[in-house]
């Protein structure tokens, strides 16, 4: 598809529409990429759904830290619901086109709702250091007034920043070619097809994951993270698998990006932790299993 701009000035062209090239360097495994992610989406939809099911019907379950990780779950479906279905429209169409407004609001809610995704999981670390290390308190300090302020805090605390981070990105001027070569609008690729010097745009996007990765490990004390983190591997699973992959995706100079390895940098933490995560709270939670086990009994009956 050719790109399709308007002539500004000094030889500058503005870009009315993108391109999403996704995977279309493998064309042969189109058929097996479409149904891959259609049971990728489907299994993300099932386990997060039930997920927060048992964390509401089950009495056993009424506590913070279950509450966290039924917005934790909400949060990935919404997450995952920005690319994985443009993703299977673009393979079954073949046709990866996407307006320039269609692009930033992808980006935005994006990068919101992974924002989101990092307050959320620095809220459930706090909570876990506040139960093991000053449990007398846990009942004062995680009440349901706090919870839900934190939870509401962790879904709108990073929605002017991105909202101020994708008008930036796209206040840019592109030129020479309207294909992203991503399988959705993030910062990376869009920032190869920008016009003159990126530099500001680079370190705005740095100083933000920064920021983002400095609050996460911002916890009362030294001690106090080491010893929340011992008895809850599973969130430091979960934490390292996101932030691990997406720190390395940012975090990384511009000259050492390349698309491949960005697409699959990407997958890790748009797709897999998303897919993983309800396994990884359940299996290494007995609470959760007996929760499951309850709920499928009363099917049964």
């Amino acid at each position: 598809m050719k790109c399709e701009e308007v002539k500004a000035n000094d030889n500058i062209s503005t870009i009315k529409q993108f391109v999403l090239l996704g995977f279309s360097e493998v064309p042969n495994l189109q058929p097996f990429l479409f149904g891959m992610f259609s049971i990728i989406y489907v299994i993300i939809l099932i386990g997060n759904s039930l997920i927060i099911i048992i964390t509401r019907v089950d009495k056993a379950l009424q506590k913070p830290m279950y509450f966290f990780l039924a917005n934790l779950s909400s949060l990935e479906i919404c997450y995952v619901s920005v690319t994985i279905p443009r993703i299977l429209v673009n393979i079954w169409t073949q046709d990866g086109s996407i307006s320039v407004l269609g692009c930033a609001s992808q980006m935005c809610f994006f990068h919101m709702l992974g924002a989101t995704e990092c307050f959320l999981l620095t809220v459930m670390a706090y909570d876990r250091y506040v139960a093991i290390c000053n449990p007398l308190h846990y009942p004062l300090v995680m009440n349901q007034k706090k919870c839900i302020q934190l939870a509401v805090g962790s879904w709108i605390g990073g929605a002017p920043v991105q909202i101020g981070l994708t008008s930036q990105m796209f206040s840019l001027h592109f030129c020479n070619s309207n294909q992203i070569n991503h399988f959705f609008c993030d910062i990376p690729p869009i920032l190869k097809l920008a016009c003159g010097d990126v530099f500001v745009h680079e370190l705005s996007v740095y100083v933000v994951a920064i920021k983002i990765i400095s609050t996460i490990l911002r916890l009362p004390t030294v001690r106090g993270r080491a010893k929340a983190f011992s008895t809850c591997s599973s969130h430091l699973l979960v934490v390292f698998s996101f932030f691990g992959s997406a720190s390395i995706t940012y975090l990384r100079p511009k000259s050492n990006h390349s698309a491949g390895t960005d697409k699959l940098l990407s997958l890790f933490y748009t797709i897999v932790t998303p897919m993983f995560n309800p396994l990884i709270y359940s299996l290494r939670n007995k609470e959760v299993i007996a929760a499951m086990r309850k709920l499928l009994f009363r099917k049964r009956v």
